[in-house]
């Protein structure tokens, strides 16, 4: 058990909500197909920065079980052309990303769709995604979808360090993979009974 699990039942104002956020729909439907791969995951984060390229990190089942998946546009996708008046959005969608699997044990994958499917499901479901200029994570688990920014609390904290290390796991060997499972398993824990205050952004 890492430090500080004892904190996790404290509540957390988010500006996490149901849905997409205002105006970002079509932007990150189309980073999130072009991330996702071909095979539907279970779990996916997709992170829209305010700049710079986004990225994902996914659970998908392959032929050979659960594979951990993460991903990063070579360009960024989101991309504006012109100046003044004549300024237009495109989406950058014809490039190939950059993409490392591999795989990741059963329960690994069944322990982050529990404890993030806890999570979320404490917003109310009312509460729509609101609107922010800072960096949004979209979230889908099993088809329920929620977005907004990273809070700034100890739920939001653990949910940070669990993508860090699956975003590490990957260039990692096995037995050092072995290690970022416990640590993630750890981090499970310790964000067990946190809840999410639906509150706005800035």
């Amino acid at each position: 058990m890492v430090p500080g699990a004892a904190r996790a039942a404290e509540d957390c104002e988010a500006s996490f909500g149901h849905g997409w956020p205002p105006a970002t729909e079509n932007y990150g439907n189309a980073v999130e197909s072009l991330l996702a791969g071909p095979v539907p995951p279970r779990l996916q984060l997709t992170r829209l920065p305010t700049r710079g390229t986004e990225s994902s990190v996914a659970l998908v089942q392959g032929p050979a079980g659960w594979r951990l998946r993460v991903a990063e546009a070579d360009e960024r996708v989101m991309d504006w052309n012109g100046t003044g008046d004549g300024v237009q959005r495109q989406l950058r969608i014809d490039q190939v990303p950059d993409v490392e699997e591999v795989p990741v044990p059963d329960v690994v994958v069944e322990r982050l769709v529990a404890g993030w499917q806890r999570l979320f499901a404490t917003l109310p479901a009312d509460h729509a995604a609101p609107f922010s200029r800072d960096e949004q994570w979209t979230v889908v688990i099993d088809g329920m979808r929620v977005s907004g920014v990273l809070p700034d609390c100890d739920a939001g904290d653990a949910l940070e360090e669990q993508v860090d290390l699956l975003v590490e796991a990957v260039g990692e060997s096995a037995s050092k993979r072995e290690r970022r499972w416990q640590e993630v398993l750890a981090l499970l824990d310790e964000m067990d009974g946190a809840r999410l205050v639906a509150g706005g952004a800035d």
